[in-house]
């Protein structure tokens, strides 16, 4: 008898936990491409012969501990001009989460570039960086940039997601 009333169990199981082919997905869209040139737009992560260039580091603002680093990485265009790509690390915080079908977070990140001229450092500049998120049942992407308070980038949809940051 236990052995029926399990087959029946598991069957029953087995049937809530199919889904149809008419369940929609999350489409995921929150990587972001961050350029930093100068007004001359020389790319001032790439290092040339004596010529100052920027090295950097993420910090979370809203992370655990005071120093919580946020990783991302150096990559590279065709034409050699260095971006940093950003693909997720810090916290994000509800900023508007009252409507579950369009909500929005947010994550502050201090970007720390250090000016150096053939590897001494000259300074150090510490910014700030806003990525705000939209996610709805359908989509969670990245919605708008701000640098230093500044609105830098608001989504196009079907566009990249890229920054470009001039100092």
């Amino acid at each position: 008898m236990r052995n029926i009333v399990f087959g029946i169990l598991v069957v029953f199981l087995a049937v809530l936990s199919c889904r149809t082919g008419d369940d929609e997905l999350q489409q995921i869209d929150q990587i972001l491409d961050i350029y930093m040139k100068n007004g001359a737009g020389r790319d001032l992560l790439h290092q040339k012969k004596d010529q100052t260039y920027f090295t950097y580091s993420l910090n979370d603002v809203f992370g655990i501990k005071d120093i919580s680093p946020v990783s991302s990485s150096l990559r590279a265009t065709a034409d050699s001009t260095l971006f940093i790509e950003y693909i997720a690390g810090a916290r994000r915080i509800g900023m508007d989460t009252l409507d579950p079908n369009n909500k929005t977070y947010h994550s502050v990140i201090t970007v720390s570039l250090i000016k150096r001229l053939n590897n001494t450092i000259l300074d150090t500049i510490n910014d700030k960086l806003e990525i705000q998120y939209r996610m709805t049942p359908s989509v969670f992407e990245v919605s708008k940039v701000y640098y230093n308070d500044t609105l830098r980038f608001t989504k196009t949809p079907g566009s990249p997601n890229v920054v470009t940051i001039v100092k």
